[in-house]
């Protein structure tokens, strides 16, 4: 019985040892990797400050393009876009309104002698102003300087301001230039007849080239909004707002062929040519 039990001791004895046996080499096994993983990372850690390696970026700009002094091209094209509207010196003839409230807040009109020019304006939905170049028909341009002729501008030292101020509706003023002489005359409502002409003439070129800057911008990027721009042409035809609408008859033939706007567009521009031509007819 005694050797029995003795033997039993022995036994576990045997696997105790084996045990710790084992436990002992799975130690020294961890504390190898660990020693060998430290010794990794020793090797790839960064290289003393003193021995720093520059570090190259991509995106950095070439050094001698960064010092590259700016060409007088650069130049003159800053000082071009820096004066947008700049006067031409052959211009004769200067319109401009103002009105900061109204949806189109500023028209500024100039001209030659042949009714070349440009108009500049200025909307409240656009962040810069729009300059165009212009070209009045010949009826048109007659009637311009008949009635500068007839306010014997130059000469003149009249005020066509009325007695009453009427700034609401926004301020107009003349400038001629010609001849190494220059008048201005500002006023916001006149009760003079020629002053009044004149305003209104400029008053429909604006209202006719602004249209078709509008049409134009339509026709590329906005078709949709073309039957609305054909509408607003009728109207202003109709109540005579235009400043020469047989010069327009042009640009609507292109636009009743024109597939790209909708086809009730074309449509109503054919008719408006019908009826600016029955028009011309009668006069």
């Amino acid at each position: 019985m005694l050797q029995i039990k003795f033997s039993k001791t022995i036994i576990c004895l045997l696997f105790l040892t084996l045990a710790f046996s084992a436990s002992a080499q799975t130690k020294r096994k961890a504390a190898k990797k660990k020693t060998a993983k430290e010794t990794t990372l020793t090797k790839t850690q960064p290289v003393a400050e003193n021995d720093s390696i520059p570090v190259v970026k991509k995106n950095a700009r070439p050094e001698s393009e960064s010092r590259t002094p700016p060409t007088e091209q650069t130049d003159d094209k800053v000082k071009s876009d820096a004066h947008p509207a700049a006067t031409d010196d052959k211009s004769v003839y200067f319109y401009e309104f103002s009105k900061s409230d109204f949806f189109i807040s500023k028209i500024y009109i100039e001209h030659d002698d042949n009714g070349k020019g440009k108009i500049t304006f200025q909307k409240k939905d656009f962040a810069e102003p729009v300059t165009d170049p212009i070209q009045l028909s010949a009826e048109a341009l007659e009637r311009i300087k008949t009635t500068w002729q007839a306010l014997n501008f130059l000469d003149s030292t009249e005020n066509y301001q009325y007695e009453k101020d009427f700034s609401n509706l926004g301020t107009m003023k003349f400038t001629m230039k010609k001849d190494g002489r220059m008048r201005e005359a500002k006023f916001n409502w006149t009760d003079n007849k020629d002053a009044k002409t004149l305003a209104d003439e400029y008053r429909r070129i604006g209202l006719q080239f602004i249209w078709i800057f509008d049409i134009t911008v339509a026709r590329e990027n906005q078709p949709l909004e073309s039957p609305k721009l054909l509408d607003s042409l009728d109207s202003m035809v109709r109540r005579n707002e235009i400043s020469d609408a047989v010069q327009m008859i042009p640009l609507l033939n292109e636009l009743s062929n024109d597939e790209r706007i909708p086809l009730i567009a074309r449509n109503h521009a054919t008719k408006l040519i019908k009826q600016i031509e029955k028009k011309a007819e009668k006069k």
